[in-house]
């Protein structure tokens, strides 16, 4: 029988995990803190199971991706996020994105286009006992208006533009950060500010995400 390398001990693998993090400039201890308590190993299934801990997006069902960890951590960070906040996030995809944000806030909405993206990820939510997050399929482009407005916004799906309907959910002094561009082109993630004369908008750093799609998905 051969030993264990350090590769297969959870505890090395969940430092390295994190110095990663940290070395692409996830700083916040609070995110750190949260993205160290939820196992991203849970929503990476398949084929691809054996990567979950590297820094790379991977596909996942319904022709998405799980983000990179550092990007999950970059984006969490850029939201400020209060433990009060109401956050609504644009695209559950595996839910990772959202189990993260679930420990940093009082409530997390997410909304996805595909039925069985949603399913798969309420039952991880479920089994980490995660009740302070609310799934459902809507058009993410439209946002919740029936619970708005919420204090911070996630979009991890590029538009063209901050789309309107959800600027419009956003509480003054509220953050959304959201990817924006071409789908075929390199994004610019940006965090928009609303204040009581408009909007700020800040470049954070270059992306690529899959694009929002407006409608259903058929799956």
């Amino acid at each position: 029988m051969t030993e264990a390398g350090p590769e297969d001990n959870p505890a090395e693998r969940k430092m390295r995990f994190l110095f990663q993090l940290r070395s692409r400039g996830v700083t916040d201890p609070r995110v750190l803190e949260a993205m160290e308590r939820i196992d991203r190993g849970l929503f990476v299934r398949g084929q691809f199971a054996d990567r979950a801990y590297e820094d790379t997006p991977l596909p996942i069902p319904c022709g998405q991706t799980i983000s990179q960890p550092s990007v999950v951590g970059l984006m969490t960070q850029a939201l400020g996020i209060g433990p009060r906040d109401t956050v609504l996030e644009i695209g559950t995809g595996s839910g990772y994105q959202a189990a993260v944000l679930s420990g940093l806030c009082r409530r997390v909405y997410t909304v996805d286009r595909h039925r069985r993206l949603v399913q798969e990820a309420e039952a991880i939510f479920r089994e980490l006992g995660l009740y302070n997050i609310t799934a459902q399929v809507a058009d993410g482009s439209r946002g919740l208006p029936d619970q708005a407005p919420f204090d911070r916004i996630l979009v991890t799906a590029a538009a063209e533009d901050p789309p309107g309907p959800l600027l419009a959910q956003l509480k003054i002094g509220g953050i959304m950060v959201v990817p924006v561009g071409q789908s075929d082109a390199v994004q610019t993630l940006i965090r928009v500010t609303r204040s009581e004369s408009g909007f700020d908008y800040d470049e954070l750093r270059q992306v690529r995400f899959v694009p929002l799609v407006e409608g259903l998905g058929q799956t």
